[in-house]
């Protein structure tokens, strides 16, 4: 399978709820749709908090990683 290129990568290492899912709303409206986000995160809240906004929004999520060091990647559709 082809790996998924991002259109914009928001870095939300280091920061704490609020400010992953703030950044990821004021990224999925400054792309248009169809283009891909992805999100770096390292607060444990992310893993169902950008989910959450992700749905709300009425984007796709494309996929949620688990990396080293414990970043969370996730990969967001904007429709």
């Amino acid at each position: 399978m082809a790996s998924i290129i991002a259109d914009k990568i928001v870095d939300c290492k280091g920061l704490t709820c609020p400010l992953p899912v703030m950044k990821t709303k004021k990224a999925l409206k400054e792309v248009s749709a169809g283009q891909v986000l992805e999100v770096i995160a390292s607060d444990p809240g992310s893993k169902s908090d950008i989910p959450a906004v992700v749905k709300h929004m009425g984007s796709d999520l494309l996929e949620i990683r688990d990396e080293p060091g414990g970043n969370v990647i996730f990969l967001i559709r904007k429709k």
